[in-house]
Parts: C-alpha cells; structure tokens; sequence
C-alpha cells in the first residue's frame, strides 16, 4: 500500500542521491521501495480495470516462471495447451 510516509521516503533517498550518492544498504533499501511502490500501482490498475467489468488475460502461454504463469501453473496443474489468450492489463504490466 502506498503511504505519504513511503512517498516521502522514496523522494528522500532520490534527493540524497543526487546530491550526494547512496551507501549499497540505500540503494537497496531505494530499490525495494520503488517495487513495493510500483507493485501498489499496477495492483490499483488492475483492480480498477476489473471493477470496471474487463477482465485481465494472459500476455503468454506461461512458459517463462513469472507470477502470473505459476498461478496458472497451479491453477491447471502445469497443463497448459499453448493458446495465447486475449490481451489484458497483464500485457502491459509484466
């Protein structure tokens, strides 16, 4: 979830390393929070997309080990028949 307080700290280390660089712990600790960040924000756009009635298909045929293909995995037992299914916002997010 994203907090004012996970904003300010983002831009607080974005600052600092322009001004005068990050030790390896805040590049990591900076890394991190832009995922957790960018993962909340795809999270919002999917759950908008679904809200508004579209329902996300998959990009691919799960061949690669992304999160969306391993729940498929598990969801069909690892059968998959190769079909691509109809674009959706995991198209434009994975």
């Amino acid at each position: 979830m994203i907090t004012k307080e996970l904003i300010q700290r983002i831009n607080e280390l974005a600052r600092k390393q322009r001004a005068e660089g990050l030790t390896p712990e805040e590049k990591k600790e900076q890394q991190e929070l832009r995922n957790l960040y960018l993962k909340s924000i795809r999270s919002q756009v999917v759950d908008t997309l679904q809200s508004s009635g579209f329902k996300p298909g998959k990009k691919h045929n799960g061949a690669c080990e992304c999160e969306h293909c391993a729940a498929d995995k598990d969801e069909h037992e690892g059968k998959n028949d190769g079909s691509v299914k109809e674009p959706g916002p995991y198209r434009l997010l994975h």
